[in-house]
């Protein structure tokens, strides 16, 4: 990368950990999940930087991909674990990074995914393999006595894309890539009470754009005005301000223009935390843009 792209992940980064310490402050029992959202979202804007994707909040054993809905009446309870995931970009430039906040006793739960996330970071050099990381992962959560959640992985970022090669592995795996100087990822442990196995459940609010193909449906044609400024980034519904767009998204999905990504949940009463930042890759160790 060059200097520019260098130091517009490095603002990103700064930004999204400002902000993701703010929002450690404002969850509280009793507060608006949907207004926590759109306060977070807000300060985004307010720092002259793009929501790679929209605010995550899912709490207890629901592990990722959960943010409020239009009209979302749920509030934060007492006992609650809740996982923030914050996305910014600077001219498509992202920083990913996140952290759980224990409104009961959990405190050994989250110290889990935060140490293995540390441990991670230590391992990370050129010319290791990506199973290395999910070793130090792995041992890290086991040390506690909770199970990291297997089909859930750290993911490499380019422009304007938060999903890219390579895969960082949350359990020990035999070889897979090998880090190079330059590379730019997320490494995301979770720690879970649960079987370490996520699962979709039947609410999605977030989407993201896959393919370019004309369409013909008068409310598809009408979401796709709304999102076009995305580059294919994830949007949630509750951003479409169009008052058919659920037909219009239903459309899309059935065309194969856009994919849905629904809430991923382990087992119900489980408990899962998640503490997560973004890396660049240097030649005698790492860079953590989100501290």
């Amino acid at each position: 990368m060059n200097d520019e792209e260098f130091e517009s992940y490095i603002n990103s980064g700064s930004v999204a950990a400002k902000i993701l310490k703010e929002a450690g402050t404002l969850v509280k029992p009793g507060e608006s999940y949907l207004e926590f959202v759109i306060t977070i979202e807000n300060l985004v804007a307010e720092e002259g930087m793009g929501l790679a994707f929209p605010l995550n909040v899912s709490i207890n054993e629901d592990a990722a991909h959960d943010t409020a809905s239009i009209n979302d009446d749920r509030v934060f309870l007492p006992c609650d674990v809740v996982k923030v995931d914050l996305g910014v970009h600077l001219n498509g430039f992202i920083a990913d990074t996140a952290t759980t906040i224990d409104l009961g006793n959990n405190g050994s739960l989250l110290k889990a995914s935060e140490e293995a996330l540390e441990s991670a970071i230590r391992s990370v050099r050129p010319g290791i393999n990506v199973g290395k990381i999910g070793a130090a992962i792995q041992s890290a959560i086991g040390k506690y006595g909770y199970k990291p959640i297997s089909n859930l992985t750290g993911h490499g970022l380019g422009r304007f894309s938060v999903h890219n090669p390579p895969s960082i592995p949350n359990i020990s795996h035999p070889g897979g890539p090998v880090l190079e100087e330059g590379m730019i990822f997320a490494i995301e442990p979770f720690a879970t009470t649960g079987t370490g196995i996520v699962s979709e459940k039947s609410r999605c609010e977030i989407f993201s754009q896959i393919r370019e193909r004309p369409v013909r449906h008068p409310n598809a044609r009408k979401v796709m005005d709304e999102i076009k400024e995305r580059k294919g980034l994830p949007f949630c519904r509750r951003a479409i301000q169009y008052n058919k767009a659920d037909l219009g998204l239903a459309a899309l999905m059935r065309e194969r223009v856009i994919r849905g990504y629904p809430v991923l949940s382990d087992a119900p009463g489980s408990l899962v935390s998640q503490h997560e930042h973004t890396l660049i890759v240097t030649s005698d160790g790492c860079i953590v843009t989100t501290r």
